[in-house]
């Protein structure tokens, strides 16, 4: 039996209760070189003092853990005694709490949106609130871990990408970068299962209320962050459906007059040791196939300069907690794909 170093790297999960973050807390659980030093909600919540594995009975096997309530004292336990703060709170929470534990000298990995866009200015009208910490914003690595694997790795703080721009970039860069996209904005229709509304009740996303809609027509917070890392003008569409999880974002570009197929198979070539990227031209990618898994899967059509991707991840894993997990690993020095599949 190969020997297996006992886990060293302790790690707090903030926010633990809500979908992304028991999926977070999952995969940390069975990681061979992290250990869980706590799951954390806010002090008052409902759910402190709860067991995980009551709230998500399906990993009653892994996760009887008890949630605790944030307090000042469960903070200062966390400032002395982990290593990395997995943040899966609403964005102006993780604002608020990521500079104390950096302060402290730990490295944060945050899963909401509180640092992934580049100007204070942009979180008013995409993200409602006013953005008091400009020094850490600037100091924020992207976490797009196929792409930013060196950045990530030195970073103290790391802005885990959203669900949308995660499907959306990754159909997309391996076309920017290789100059392949005409000047003319990008159309991306994306289709989300509905925990990517997150746990807390809406009439809006429960049962019967729910079929398929879209929402955040022209002002949706994914727009600037897909812009703005793309450096590419998109039109960005988003749609709640009414099954439980997963993203295919369709993806309409217009190609360079001389585009050749060679051209388009070279440029995702960039995937091509990339574990968790499944590419293949005339591919057409469906969330059944990710559905619980890692893997943002990518196929591609054309019809003269017209170039269709389709992308397909799970929103929870790929969109979030699995992507989160990659980027600690290149933290750690870890292959990415490790604990993951």
């Amino acid at each position: 039996m190969q020997y297996q170093p006992a886990p060293s790297h302790s790690v707090a999960i903030i926010g633990a209760s809500g979908y992304v973050g028991a999926e977070l807390s999952r995969l940390v659980q069975q990681h061979p070189a992290l250990s869980l030093f706590g799951c954390y909600v806010s002090e008052h919540s409902s759910d402190a003092g709860t067991l995980l594995s009551d709230l998500y009975p399906q990993y009653a096997h892994c996760l009887k853990i008890p949630l605790q309530g944030l307090t000042d004292n469960e903070k200062s336990s966390i400032k002395h005694q982990a290593d990395t703060v997995f943040l899966c709170t609403e964005h102006n929470i993780s604002v608020a709490l990521a500079p104390e534990f950096l302060e402290a000298g730990l490295k944060v990995i945050d899963l909401s949106g509180g640092f992934r866009l580049d100007a204070v200015e942009d979180y008013p009208p995409f993200y409602g609130f006013e953005h008091k910490q400009a020094h850490w914003l600037r100091q924020a690595v992207y976490g797009l871990a196929e792409w930013y694997p060196h950045e990530i790795a030195e970073a103290q703080l790391v802005a885990v990408p959203g669900c949308y721009p995660t499907a959306s970039l990754m159909a997309l860069l391996p076309l920017k970068k290789a100059g392949l996209l005409k000047s003319s904005k990008v159309i991306i229709n994306a289709v989300s299962g509905v925990t990517g509304a997150g746990r807390k009740a809406s009439l809006a996303t429960q049962g019967a209320e729910l079929s398929l809609q879209a929402y955040g027509l022209f002002e949706h917070r994914h727009t600037p962050e897909i812009t703005q890392q793309l450096q590419h003008e998109v039109l960005f569409t988003p749609h709640l459906a009414q099954f439980p999880r997963g993203i295919l974002a369709t993806l309409y570009a217009e190609l360079n007059d001389d585009t050749s197929d060679d051209d388009l198979t070279g440029a995702y070539q960039c995937y091509a040791e990339q574990p968790l990227v499944r590419f293949k031209k005339l591919a057409r990618p469906a969330i059944k196939d990710v559905v619980q898994q890692p893997f943002v899967d990518i196929g591609w059509h054309r019809q003269g300069n017209q170039l269709i991707v389709l992308s397909a991840i799970d929103n929870l894993l790929k969109g979030a907690a699995s992507q989160a997990i990659q980027c600690i690993n290149l933290q750690l020095g870890l292959p990415v794909e490790e604990g993951l599949l």
